[in-house]
């Protein structure tokens, strides 16, 4: 689905700030404000919420690239590297 931190970057990428998004998306500030302060790899909220925003987001111009998937769109944009396993120490 999507991550915390893809939310925040497509709003740094149109210029919009989280006041802007929940209006657009819909929903409350303190919605978009808890989504975007989840951590790990689900995004804190129910499933209808999460879509308003990614589909707020992609009206707006923004595509949301999953792990692993092949940008459709073309464009610029930015996106996070693999990040190789941390190995525990013992």
């Amino acid at each position: 689905m999507i991550i915390a931190a893809q939310i925040r970057a497509a709003r740094a990428l149109l210029g919009m700030d989280q006041r802007s998004l929940a209006e657009a998306a819909g929903l409350s500030l303190p919605t978009i404000q808890r989504m975007e302060a989840s951590t790990g790899a689900q995004v804190r909220g129910n499933v209808d919420s999460v879509v308003k925003v990614v589909e707020a987001l992609e009206r707006a111009g923004v595509e949301l690239i999953g792990d692993g998937a092949v940008s459709a769109g073309g464009g610029r944009g930015v996106r996070l590297k693999a990040q190789p396993p941390v190995e525990e120490s013992s």
